[in-house]
């Protein structure tokens, strides 16, 4: 059995033991995660509608190639940094406007 705290703005709480986990596919594993990835996120998003959070996806709209690049970088980095893995092997990219035109054409 494994044991923990929870932290918050007036302090630490008691150790107390957790029996049970919530088993993935449970409708309050995806509330947990949006509640988390929200106060994790508020220090470095930006704003909607250029990163949007939706269940355990993020959208996030960028004018440039670079731009998202350095966008999808900072939040690799700051979600790692805060003890969350980002696998980056699932990612996909959409493109579209002008973008979709020039790049159908290479």
């Amino acid at each position: 059995m494994q044991q923990t705290v929870v932290k918050a703005v007036y302090g630490t709480s008691n150790c107390f033991r957790v029996k049970i986990g919530i088993q993935q596919g449970s409708a309050l594993s995806s509330l947990l995660f949006v509640i988390v990835m929200e106060a994790l996120s508020r220090e470095f998003r930006v704003t909607l509608p250029w990163e949007l959070l939706y269940a355990e996806d993020l959208a996030v709209i960028a004018e440039t190639e670079d731009d998202l690049i350095k966008t999808l970088t900072e939040w690799k980095d700051n979600t790692e940094n805060r003890g969350m893995r980002v696998n980056m092997n699932k990612t996909k990219v959409k493109i579209s406007g002008e973008w979709q035109k020039v790049m159908q054409k290479a």
